[in-house]
C-alpha cells in the first residue's frame, strides 16, 4: 500500500471540558501533543468523540485554533465541518477552511434521512466550496441511513478533492466494493478500531481511531506491521488490544476514552449532557481490561 495523504493512524480526539463545561483548550493543546507523541500520525478535531453534538460553530473555531496552534504544522489536522444541512455546512466549511486545517471531515446527514441522490448533492456542495481535501464519513449507526458504495465512488470519482472515506458501516461487501472501485489515490479509513485489520487485509490504508488514546504506541504498531505484510505480528496486537476496544464502547463514545484517559492520569474532564459520567460498574469493568491488556500496571 502506498503511504496514506493524512497517515495511517488518525485520532479522533476527544474535546476536553472543564469541571463547569467550559471548553478547556490548553487541555485541548496538551492532549494534541501527547496524540502525536505516541504514535498518531493526524488529529480529527471535534468529530463524534470529540462531541460535535454539543459543540456549537463558535467553539468548534475555538477548538480548530487552539489545535493548529499546538501542532504547529508537525502534523496534518483535519476539521469536523460536516452537520445535516447541508447550506449550514457549506458555510461553516469556508470558514474552517481559512484557518489554515489540513482537511476538513464531513458526516453523512443525520436524522433527516436524506436518500442517495440527498447525500451525493450534499457531499458536492461542500466539496465544491472549499480548496482543502475533504473525508467523507458514513457511520450508519448514529445517522440511520447508510451511504452505499456507489454513492461514495460517485463522489470519489466526480469531486476532485474527496480524497478519502471513513467507513464506520462494518459490511465488509460494501467498504470491499469500494476499495475495489475507488479511483487512485482516494482511501478507505476504518471507523472502528475494531475492523482495521480486515479492511486493511482488504486494501484500506488505516483508520480514525479512538483506541490511540491510550494504547497509540501499540495500535500504531499492529497498523504498520499490517502494512508491511506481517500479518501474524498484527494479529496477535490486534487480539491482545481487542478487549480494550471493546470496553471503550460499552456505553456510548467518549464516555468510556475520556474515563480511560482519567485512569492513565490524564484528565480531560467529563462528557456534556445528554451525556453522562459512566457508572462505577463501567469504571470497573474498564479498569480491569485495562490492566489485563497491561495500559495501567498499578
Amino acid at each position: 500500500m502506498n503511504t496514506p495523504r493524512f497517515g495511517r493512524m488518525l485520532t479522533a480526539m476527544v474535546t476536553p471540558f472543564t469541571d463547569d463545561d467550559r471548553l478547556d483548550l490548553d487541555r485541548a493543546q496538551e492532549l494534541a501533543l501527547r496524540l502525536l507523541d505516541h504514535g498518531s500520525d493526524g488529529l480529527i478535531v471535534c468529530g463524534t468523540t470529540g462531541e460535535s453534538p454539543t459543540v456549537f460553530y463558535d467553539q468548534k473555531m475555538e477548538l480548530f485554533r487552539a489545535v493548529l496552534d499546538a501542532v504547529d504544522g508537525r502534523a496534518p489536522v483535519i476539521a469536523n465541518a460536516g452537520d445535516n444541512c447541508t447550506a449550514d455546512s457549506v458555510a461553516f466549511a469556508r470558514q474552517v477552511a481559512a484557518l489554515g486545517v489540513d482537511g476538513i471531515m464531513t458526516v453523512v446527514p443525520y436524522y433527516n434521512k436524506p436518500p442517495q441522490e440527498g447525500m451525493y448533492r450534499h457531499f458536492r456542495e461542500i466539496a465544491s466550496a472549499v480548496d482543502l481535501p475533504v473525508i467523507l464519513y458514513n457511520i450508519p449507526g448514529r445517522c440511520v441511513v447508510n451511504m452505499t458504495a456507489e454513492t461514495t465512488l460517485r463522489l470519489a470519482r466526480d469531486c476532485e478533492n474527496i480524497v478519502a472515506v471513513k467507513e464506520a458501516s462494518g459490511d465488509l461487501t460494501q467498504i470491499a466494493q469500494i476499495i475495489d472501485g475507488a479511483p487512485d489515490g482516494f482511501e478507505v479509513l476504518s471507523g472502528d478500531d475494531e475492523m482495521t485489520l480486515p479492511m486493511m487485509g482488504l486494501g484500506g490504508t488505516g483508520v480514525i481511531s479512538v483506541v490511540s488514546h491510550v494504547a497509540g504506541d501499540r495500535f500504531k504498531a499492529m497498523i504498520e506491521a499490517q502494512a508491511a505484510g506481517d500479518h501474524t505480528r498484527a494479529l496477535r496486537a490486534h487480539l491482545e488490544l481487542l478487549p480494550l476496544m471493546k470496553a471503550l464502547f460499552i456505553t456510548a463514545n467518549p464516555i468510556m476514552v475520556k474515563e480511560a484517559l482519567r485512569l492513565t492520569g490524564f484528565d480531560a474532564g467529563s462528557v456534556r449532557l445528554p451525556l453522562v459520567p459512566p457508572t462505577p460498574e463501567q469504571t470497573e469493568e474498564l479498569t480491569r481490561v485495562m490492566r489485563h491488556v497491561g495500559i495501567l500496571t498499578d
